[in-house]
């Protein structure tokens, strides 16, 4: 493990991310996989983009939670999954915003480095 990696940092962070983010995407309305990870990186301008492989299994374990509903639409000849929050997922999703502004002011405390140290 290099800590010193950039990368190493930036997977950790955007993997504990990727299950806010899907979240705050699904709580404004219903979309499908491909759909929810597009969303994703437009809201975090790139910085979140979560792959298949990170997606629908989240979407899957969610869903086995009672945090989201999927139904099968025909889109184009095609079916695809649509998933959509269920009430206890928005509470969720409403309970992680709380979380996150709280580690988030403490991340931001802990990076202020004395003057002398700079």
């Amino acid at each position: 493990m290099d800590y010193t990696a950039r990368e190493y940092w930036n997977g950790i962070i955007k993997m504990c991310l990727s299950r806010f983010f899907i979240l705050r995407v699904l709580y404004t309305q219903p979309m499908h996989g491909y759909e929810i990870a597009r969303t994703v990186a437009e809201v975090t301008k790139g910085c979140c983009t979560p792959t298949e492989g990170t997606i629908y299994p989240v979407l899957r374990e969610f869903e086995e939670g009672g945090y989201v509903t999927s139904a099968v639409e025909i889109a184009g000849g095609r079916e695809r999954k649509v998933y959509t929050l269920t009430p206890k997922g928005q509470e969720a999703f409403r309970v992680a915003v709380d979380a996150w502004r709280e580690v988030t002011n403490y991340i931001l405390q802990a990076i202020k480095v004395p003057e002398d140290r700079e």
